[in-house]
Parts: C-alpha cells; structure tokens; sequence
C-alpha cells in the first residue's frame, strides 16, 4: 500500500504550548506526531509513504535522517503553498498504485485499511472518505451519507448530538486530480463538487480519532499516547 501524509501544516493554533515546529513534529508523549503515524503505517504493511512538506520542512528531513524505517519515504518540499489540493496532486505523481491514501499529519484515526480500500474499489469512487462517529461535538461540520454510503452533506460547524465527521483518511485514484491546477482546495474544489456529482463516499468507523490541532487535544493527546498508540475508539 501507498500514502500521502500532508505535513506542510505551521501548528499556528498550537504555538502557545509547542515550539515553532510544524504540526506534525509536536512532541506527543515525547515523540513527534509523525512517528505514531508513520509506525502505524509501517505495521499495517504499507511500503511508500510521500511527504507532503512545506513549513520548516528542513525540521522533517532532519528528523527523517535518524529514523529507522523499512518504508520508503518520499519527501516532496513546496516552494509556494498549492493549498490541500495542490499538495495532494503532487504527491500523486509520485505514486504508482492504482489508489493511494492520504492521511492529514496532524490527526490520527485508527483504521482497518484493508477494509476500506476494498470499500472504496467496490463503489468506484472518485475518493472515499473516513468517517468517524462522534457525540456532543461541535469543532468539526457533520457529514452526512444515504444509504449507499453516497456523502450527500458536508455540513457546517455546529452543535450536533451525534454524527459523522471527517475523520481525515482518504482513499484517492492516482488520476483524479489530473485535471485541476497546481493550487487549489481538495475540500472545496473537489470533494464538494464530487458530493454534487455523488462520486464521493464516507466508510464509517469507531476507530481511535484525535486532532492535534488545538491546545486542549493536543494536551489530551500527551495522556492518550503515553503507553503507546491507543487500540480504542
């Protein structure tokens, strides 16, 4: 298996209680985010992992020179943001497998790859997308899925008792963005227009799900992955 971690992020949200460091080399439980990630992927039996890098991606690489992997990392360094999209389209070209993941660098959400990737091959999807069901949220827009699994809503940021969100793991096919420019969203430009055209797919899990992102999750993230990677959701 292949994956895209986009690792550009400047962690902006979390300078009050991290270093300037990008998002995915917050320390957690005394090792960058990146680590859990890239562990994860290397147990679950992936074999190439591409980097998408951006902020202070001179921290990554060094970081990278230590770390002893059997994957193969690809590392690919923007020279001016392309945005989510644009990011994603260059790191596909870098790929050779038919579908490929995309993970965001700063989240973690634990995840039967195997399952969805057959998920994703049996809709013929334009991209499947993870979903996580949460309770008593708020940070995150609801998203919604008929009974085909088609997503059919990406909703605003509000109160919700119970729902789907973005867990942030994709599937994607290596073409798929072929046809848009070099800089652009991958949430606005192509996942909204797919849900219209209903290409787009949500494979539910109650995986283990955490974004960094914030103080308060990062915070919680430190108790969380004290003992190692957490197994539950």
């Amino acid at each position: 298996m292949e994956a895209i971690i986009l690792a550009g992020g400047a962690g902006t949200r979390l300078l009050s209680v991290v270093a300037d460091v990008p998002k995915c080399m917050a320390p957690v439980a005394g090792k960058p985010f990146l680590h859990y990630l890239l562990t994860t992927l290397e147990t679950a039996g992936f074999q190439h992992i591409i980097l998408a890098l951006g902020y202070k991606h001179e921290i990554v690489e060094a970081w990278l020179n230590d770390y002893e992997t059997s994957l193969k990392i690809t590392s690919l360094v923007e020279d001016t943001p392309l945005g989510t999209g644009g990011a994603v389209k260059s790191a596909l070209s870098r790929a050779t497998q038919t579908s490929v993941f995309v993970f965001n660098g700063d989240s973690y959400l634990g995840l039967d790859y195997q399952a969805i990737m057959q998920f994703h091959t049996e809709k013929k999807a334009s991209a499947t997308l993870a979903l996580k069901q949460m309770h008593r949220f708020d940070r995150y827009g609801k998203v919604e899925i008929d009974d085909n699994a088609r997503i059919v809503c990406f909703g605003e940021k509000q109160y919700c008792e119970t729902g789907f969100i973005n867990g942030g793991v994709y599937v994607m096919n290596r073409n798929g963005l072929e046809k848009f420019p070099d800089q652009f969203s991958l949430e606005k430009d192509f996942f909204e227009p797919e849900v219209s055209a209903g290409k787009l797919v949500g494979f539910p899990t109650n995986g283990y799900f955490i974004d960094i992102g914030i103080p308060e999750d990062y915070r919680r993230a430190q108790h969380d992955f004290a003992c190692g990677i957490p197994q539950l959701g």
